[in-house]
């Protein structure tokens, strides 16, 4: 329940337009939780290992993170504002949001 409520306090209403416009889906669980399942075409930075990797994004693209419940992806989104990215918004769970991409 507090998931969910969660969810639909943090989560933009507007990610599947952002989708369509060519934002990168950020999967930042780790690389095992991603090989379970995951996301066609999103990339995987682990939230442990994004401080160093950012440097492989481009800060000119809109990027939506994911994680497992939505909590990884909210830090990953502040750690990314903080390096100077303006366009990245939480998608929270890969799956909701794979489902929302769905309908």
């Amino acid at each position: 329940m507090i998931y969910r409520v969660y969810q639909y306090q943090t989560l933009d209403k507007d990610l599947n337009q952002l989708i369509r416009k060519g934002a990168v889906i950020l999967d930042v669980r780790t690389e095992k939780e991603y090989a379970m399942g995951h996301i066609a075409g999103s990339v995987n930075i682990s939230l442990g290992t994004i401080r160093e990797r950012y440097i492989e994004l481009n800060p000119e693209k809109t990027y939506i993170t994911v994680c497992s419940h939505g909590l990884r992806s909210v830090k990953a989104e502040n750690i990314l504002k903080e390096k100077g990215f303006k366009h990245v918004y939480n998608g929270g769970a890969w799956s909701d949001l794979q489902h929302m991409i769905q309908q």
